[in-house]
């Protein structure tokens, strides 16, 4: 059913595998003879020959002007290898310059260290030799005392009245000098050349701690601008793009404070609005007047930054001009169709499994098979995107998946029942800002919210939030507004309900609608609901007022997703076997 490089024939069924002879310009698309009859009447068509060669000719322009860009991209790549080799050398004169002065710093403390130790070596010296002085002299005073002591002991015993009176008085006085002179000398150690040392290091190491500086170098143009919000410019929309600073050395600059301007040129000039965040980003905001081509130009310092000026094309945002295709994807029994944000598409299939294209419509594979294991399914009705997981409503398994972009298996929950936490042909699947996951069920005639978990937080259905229980038969499609409201399309009611996050009925809107199944809503509030027997898609306004139709092409539209950066929107187009996509 996907049409694969090297496919020369046609595989609709009944059409025999006759060769793709034609394309057709309405569908942009191969067809053969039998398709010409019966899938493309009154089309028109040219023969693929003419079309090869037109569509060679612009492969020959576009790589004749692919010089210029491979020049400036030449240019570019020398200039990013000069910045490494000057990233490199700053950095080792740097460290040679921080080694150096700490070594001069570690040089100047190592003597002043040894200046202290000397200054106290010499300190202690003389305190030593001014203690060793002050015992000499207590001993010799010791000495003296016991020396006279023993002679008048000695006298007192030995000698006679008449040796007593002759040296009683020279001896005796001679003592009494000694210890005269004792009572006028101080007996304790001479301390007035005591030592106290200075070296607090609390100051000096919090000096320490703030020595050195490193300077960033005030950039030149930044290197970097790419958009943050928005890919495709819409006419009185915010489009928003985000200059991201470098140095000189090319490295992040982390600061603020540059003087940075933008602005957008057509027939006149709309200044952006510059919000600085402080780290060496800035958002810029531009709201474009007009459609057609613009030029986007920004400056840092007066100096454009990188590929400034920008031809930047601004549409006109308006469904009403929506009619035929822009391409046609071919899959058999499409259900589903979600889009990733890096462009990839996702579309549940009547084969029971998960075919994958690219943003061009080429394909990449396909997700599981028919089955009831893990990463099985049993035609898959709904699936939701949220960053870089996949949620499958497994229908005929009853069960939820869990799987990532790659197909890899995470989780599943629910079994077939009417119980809460149960399954009975979950339908669609959307995600909300609380990563609530939010089911409608076929059979079990309500909308179920579950936490990541698998556990049910919440059921929708008659009793539980006051609504009559025939207003939720059959709830297929379901999508969130910009204010978290849950919109449910019913097929029985031919309505789109619309509830809030806790339940609550709020309003309904699409009276004229026939068997509303898939739905979508874009940032704006518009929402896009598919009609199964209308054969057509229709837009409503976010007041709930229909503003458009397509129909050209359209045959059981069953699922509807626009892509996250709101330049696609794509259709699963169930009886033609194909999802359609449309160029907003």
């Amino acid at each position: 059913s996907i049409l694969k490089p090297g496919d020369h024939h046609c595989f609709q069924p009944g059409h025999g595998e006759n060769k793709l002879k034609c394309y057709c310009e309405a569908c942009c698309c191969l067809v053969c003879h039998d398709c010409t009859v019966l899938n493309h009447r009154g089309h028109r068509y040219i023969d693929v020959a003419t079309v090869a060669n037109a569509q060679r000719e612009e492969m020959r322009e576009t790589v004749q002007h692919t010089g210029e860009a491979l020049t400036k991209l030449d240019h570019a790549i020398d200039g990013n290898k000069g910045s490494v080799e000057q990233v490199e050398a700053t950095k080792q004169n740097c460290e040679s310059a921080i080694n150096r002065s700490f070594e001069e710093l570690h040089n100047t403390l190592e003597h002043r260290r040894k200046m202290l130790l000397s200054d106290l070596e010499a300190i202690y010296l003389s305190k030593m030799t001014a203690l060793a002085l002050q015992e000499e002299q207590f001993e010799k005073i010791q000495h003296d005392i016991g020396r006279h002591t023993e002679v008048i002991s000695h006298i007192l015993q030995t000698h006679s009245d008449h040796e007593v009176l002759a040296l009683g008085g020279q001896i005796p006085n001679e003592l009494k000098v000694i210890l005269t002179s004792l009572e006028t000398l101080s007996l304790l150690p001479n301390t007035h050349s005591s030592v106290t040392v200075s070296v607090e290091n609390a100051h000096f190491v919090d000096e320490l701690s703030r020595f050195g500086h490193l300077a960033v170098l005030k950039p030149s143009p930044c290197k970097s601008l790419w958009t943050s919000k928005c890919v495709a410019a819409k006419k009185d929309r915010a489009y928003q793009v985000q200059v991201v600073t470098m140095s000189t050395a090319g490295e992040p600059y982390p600061y603020g404070g540059l003087k940075v301007k933008a602005e957008l040129r057509s027939e006149d000039a709309v200044p952006g609005e510059v919000e600085d965040q402080g780290d060496g980003t800035y958002i810029i905001t531009l709201t474009p007047e007009r459609a057609g081509p613009h030029q986007l130009l920004i400056t840092v310092d007066d100096q454009h930054v990188l590929n400034s000026p920008h031809l930047l094309e601004v549409k006109s945002w308006d469904y009403r001009a929506l009619r035929d295709a822009n391409q046609v994807i071919s899959v058999r029994g499409p259900w589903c169709v979600a889009v990733h944000q890096s462009g990839n598409i996702y579309v549940g299939s009547d084969d029971s499994c998960i075919y994958v294209f690219d943003q061009n419509g080429n394909p990449k594979g396909a997700i599981g098979c028919r089955g009831s294991c893990s990463g099985q399914f049993e035609s898959p009705r709904g699936i939701a995107v949220k960053g870089d997981v996949i949620y499958v409503a497994d229908w005929g398994n009853h069960r939820i998946q869990k799987l990532t972009i790659q197909g890899k298996f995470l989780h599943s929950f629910g079994s077939y029942g009417a119980d809460e936490g149960q399954l009975t042909y979950p339908y669609a699947a959307i995600v909300d800002a609380n990563e609530r996951l939010i089911v409608s069920e076929n059979s079990n005639y309500r909308v179920q919210v579950f936490g990541q978990d698998g556990k049910s937080l919440q059921v929708m259905k008659g009793k539980d939030t006051g609504i009559p229980i025939q207003e939720f038969l059959i709830p297929w499609g379901l999508a969130l507004d910009p204010q978290g409201n849950i919109h449910v399309a019913g097929t029985c009611s031919n309505t789109v309900k619309v509830y809030t996050p806790e339940g609550s009925y709020v309003r309904t809107y699409g009276d004229t609608l026939s068997k509303p199944t898939g739905i979508a809503i874009d940032d704006e509030g518009f929402c896009l609901v598919c009609e199964w027997e209308g054969n057509c898609l229709t837009i409503f306004n976010a007041q709930g007022n229909k503003v458009h139709s397509i129909s050209n092409g359209v045959s059981r539209p069953c699922g509807v997703s626009l892509s996250p950066d709101g330049t696609s929107l794509y259709v699963a187009n169930f009886a033609n076997n194909s999802v359609l996509k449309y160029c907003l």
